[in-house]
């Protein structure tokens, strides 16, 4: 755990990585969400969760915090529960705490991770992992589902993976602003399409989870892009993330600020 929280402090993948068993390695993100419905294997191999990783770990690197980064992670980080048995592994990581920012804001560090280990000779490494999911567990439960597709409804053969009709059920929406591929610190987080759109879509996933949301809980998408000609990109992304069922969308061709190729907002309906 110390190598871990040190290698992420100083973005050093270098420095974990020996930490990992590449060969068949995998993670599932779990999106914050305690159903399983809307989970996605977001990491089909060691180099797709190490891009992410030093993506989020450079994020935190240009955040100015009011206390010290350091202290305040190993307080709110916990590894105590390891099952083993022979030469595979259960480890259960979890954080549970809060670190304040200098902008007054609150960075919130709530959420758990479950990763599987092997034993390779003396050493113990991490073979994949199920993360990101939220700690309690059971706070995104949903005894029925907020939006469902009506079943009259139809499209036409070339439509993209939405749905042309939703019926939802809901007390309070939550709506968020546009997001795009950014960091705290301002800086976009990739030069290519596919990389700016699952970045965005993950954004919007840590802003539904500020209202106590997941993506399973949208039911319309507005979609910006600066090309159309990234379409099949865009819905290959999409249908990576998004849980069924998936919401309605309008995307369209625009304009964007700066050097961001899409933009995205959504609407949920709150449990």
């Amino acid at each position: 755990m110390r190598r871990d929280i040190e290698a992420y402090l100083s973005a050093d993948w270098d420095a974990h990585a020996r930490d990992f068993v590449a060969d068949g390695f995998f993670g599932i993100d779990g999106l914050r969400s305690s159903n399983p419905d809307s989970w996605r294997p977001l990491y089909p191999s060691l180099e797709a969760y190490a891009r992410n990783w030093i993506d989020f770990a450079r994020q935190s690197i240009g955040v100015e915090y009011a206390e010290d980064h350091r202290m305040a992670t190993y307080r709110a980080t916990i590894l105590r529960d390891i099952d083993i048995q022979a030469d595979f592994a259960v480890a259960h990581k979890k954080f549970d705490g809060s670190i304040a920012r200098a902008d007054g804001g609150v960075d919130r560090l709530n959420w758990q991770t479950v990763y599987l280990c092997r034993k390779l000779g003396d050493i113990w490494k991490i073979a994949g992992f199920l993360g990101y999911l939220p700690n309690p567990m059971g706070t995104a439960d949903r005894p029925t589902q907020p939006a469902i597709r009506v079943p009259a409804s139809s499209q036409h053969v070339t439509a993209g993976p939405y749905s042309p009709v939703l019926e939802v059920a809901a007390s309070r929406l939550v709506v968020i602003s546009g997001q795009a591929a950014v960091g705290p610190d301002g800086a976009t987080l990739a030069a290519d399409f596919a990389s700016q759109a699952r970045a965005t879509l993950l954004n919007c996933a840590a802003q539904l989870a500020a209202a106590g949301c997941t993506l399973a809980d949208v039911f319309k998408v507005n979609c910006y892009v600066t090309d159309l000609d990234h379409w099949p990109q865009f819905n290959a992304v999409y249908l990576d993330i998004m849980p069924k069922p998936l919401p309605v969308r309008t995307t369209v061709q625009t304009g964007l600020l700066g050097d961001f190729l899409v933009e995205i907002e959504m609407w949920a309906a709150k449990p």
